[in-house]
């Protein structure tokens, strides 16, 4: 039985999804620190719109909401009170054509679903990174620590249709392979895989490309969501870097999006990266040289001058990673 229900509570998530896409939805996720402050106007304290309910996530009274929508809600155990007002425990966000679910704002839980300025970025990197790929061969592709879901399927999005592609979607969150299943249907791949998994520790394909988009900022109350690891943050991103690399086809590639602390004007995951990397090809760019300097008050940043967004991007021995080939298995 409760399987069963589960299974009806997804469903009607992924129906919400369909109508939000249906009606024309559009909202772009902005970082925990503007979406306060924009919600703290005075005009914003109650929803008026579908992107106040799911994008803002405002409080709304139940009349605001078409009837079928509503309905969607309830049955997708989605719908919280908020003293006489409702509000919606999930959050929707666009990413050019496709729809991703994630955790309502505030994202205060442990087990959050994160959706922001950083999967944008992400995104980009790998629009920049695999743009024209695809010549019709099988890929397999691993996102760890996949959160939404949403680094797998763009990239599957950037492929030709007819590229066999098995797409994994792994993470440590059970939270997050739930979304991320929910989000592959929403966006028509439902043929990706979930696999709950601690880095690469329940994953034993080898893959053409390997993404990530870890937690990179130290966070005293540990949400998996914000978590990276050690002093500085970037422990988990080196974990993903070892435990990625052995799991690489020849001439595959991972592609690692995180957060550099620079100390003095030195990146000290740069430092602590690089040694790992002796045997591989790699580029190393810094896409945005100042994010979430909110953090800088924290104690644990006292020495940092600033956090950068990274992009490193790293190609394992053997193979050829060039023009239509760039991800296809030799």
């Amino acid at each position: 039985m409760a399987d069963t229900m589960l299974l009806r509570r997804d469903a009607a998530l992924v129906a919400l999804g369909r109508q939000l896409q249906w009606r024309g939805y559009r909202f772009t996720s902005v970082t925990p620190a503007t979406h306060a402050r924009v919600n703290a106007r005075s005009a914003n304290q109650v929803a008026s719109t579908l992107e106040d309910i799911f994008g803002w996530s405002r409080p709304f009274s139940p009349k605001s909401l078409p009837d079928d929508l509503l309905s969607i809600l309830y049955e997708g155990d989605a719908i919280a009170p908020h003293g006489n007002l409702c509000r919606s425990s999930v959050r929707f966000s666009t990413l050019e054509q496709q729809l991703f679910m994630h955790s309502a704002f505030p994202t205060e839980a442990a087990d959050a679903v994160f959706f922001g300025p950083d999967t944008y970025r992400f995104a980009r990197a790998l629009r920049s990174t695999f743009r024209g790929i695809g010549s019709g061969a099988a890929v397999t592709i691993v996102d760890i620590g996949c959160g939404s879901g949403a680094g797998g399927l763009y990239l599957r999005s950037l492929l030709p249709a007819h590229t066999p592609v098995d797409l994994i979607l792994s993470d440590i969150n059970p939270a997050a392979t739930r979304f991320a299943g929910i989000n592959a249907v929403i966006n028509d791949c439902a043929q990706a895989r979930t696999v709950q998994s601690d880095i690469a520790s329940n994953i034993s394909e080898i893959a053409d490309v390997i993404i990530a988009n870890p937690p990179y900022l130290v966070d005293g109350a540990e949400r998996v969501y914000r978590h990276g690891g050690g002093a500085l943050g970037f422990d988990l991103s080196l974990r993903i870097v070892d435990e990625a690399l052995p799991r690489l086809a020849p001439g595959g590639r991972l592609l690692l999006y995180t957060g550099a602390p620079i100390v003095q004007g030195a990146d000290k995951f740069r430092e602590a990266v690089a040694p790992r990397l002796c045997d591989c090809m790699f580029t190393y760019d810094e896409y945005d040289p100042d994010v979430f300097g909110e953090e800088l008050d924290e104690p644990s940043y006292a020495e940092v001058d600033r956090i950068a967004a990274v992009v490193l991007t790293v190609t394992a021995p053997g193979g050829s990673l060039n023009g239509s080939q760039a991800i296809a298995r030799h």
